[in-house]
């Protein structure tokens, strides 16, 4: 919708009115790359419930696309959305499937079109590869639990942030992954970072933002995925029972990651200000 040409006719009221509208007709999807684990549909009902819990708000609307199963937008259709999500996935963001593949074209012409993409986990490592970095399986082996990430200092400009009371040095994020991002695309820009991995979080500008650990996960879901990791033998009863221990002494910063993010797919600069009370480390 058109607003600037309203403002000379227009009724003060009748401008407010198409303003608000516009706003609440905000549309993005979630492209998700990993099917619902039983824990997941009984306690939280999907996976899409916990983005959009996470991610969403009043007034949008959101759409899902099982890219795990060949399910993608319309292309033809991709200028009617705000912004898309990419979900984690127990598959490999450097495998060469042909739904992965895909997926690499979609976010390839998304980019082109300065479209919103925010990367979770997998998604900010296929995100990464889509757009000519490189990703692969970790030197060091699976991280599991709440990780404390470094925030970059003297970061270039980036919207989604600048609007904080105070960009804090640190944030506590639930991880869970064995692949890492090796080295963003061109262009790139590191946000964060880890003792365990290089590229905690990435950007490209105002439409491309990249996170590895989890912010959508509560610690719930990450005790049941543990069990399930330990159940299939990816990983041994110690390094399972150090992951759970951890869980109960550190708490992940959410709420501040959830507004990032927020603020990163709506472009509204002033949702975040001085809602993130951070201890700075």
């Amino acid at each position: 919708m058109e607003i600037l040409p309203l403002l000379a006719s227009t009724p003060h009221s009748t401008l407010i009115y198409n303003i608000m509208k516009a706003t609440a007709e905000k549309r993005y999807a979630l492209l998700q790359a990993a099917r619902d684990s039983d824990y997941v549909k009984k306690v939280h009902g999907s996976y899409f419930n916990v983005f959009f819990a996470a991610f969403g708000e009043e007034g949008e609307k959101w759409d899902l696309f099982m890219v795990l199963d060949g399910e993608f937008p319309d292309m033809n259709d991709l200028h009617k959305y705000d912004g898309f999500v990419i979900s984690g996935s127990p598959c490999d963001a450097y495998g060469n499937d042909l739904w992965i593949l895909k997926l690499c074209f979609l976010l390839q012409t998304l980019d082109a079109m300065e479209i919103k993409v925010l990367g979770i986990c997998f998604g900010h490592q296929v995100l990464c590869r889509a757009l000519g970095g490189k990703v692969g399986r970790s030197c060091t082996g699976w991280d599991i639990g709440i990780r404390k990430i470094r925030i970059v200092k003297d970061l270039p400009p980036c919207s989604f942030l600048s609007n904080l009371s105070e960009i804090p040095a640190s944030l506590s994020i639930i991880e869970c992954h064995q692949d890492e991002v090796l080295e963003v695309p061109l262009g790139a820009e590191v946000i964060a970072f880890s003792d365990k991995t290089g590229v905690e979080m990435f950007n490209i500008g105002d439409h491309i933002l990249g996170i590895q650990g989890h912010p959508e996960y509560t610690r719930d879901i990450l005790y049941n995925l543990v069990d399930r990791l330990l159940n299939n033998n990816s990983i041994e009863v110690g390094y399972a029972e150090i992951v759970k221990f951890g869980l109960e002494k550190a708490e992940p910063d959410r709420k501040c990651l959830e507004r990032i993010c927020r603020n990163f797919l709506s472009g509204d600069t002033g949702r975040i200000e001085n809602r993130c009370n951070l201890v700075v480390t």
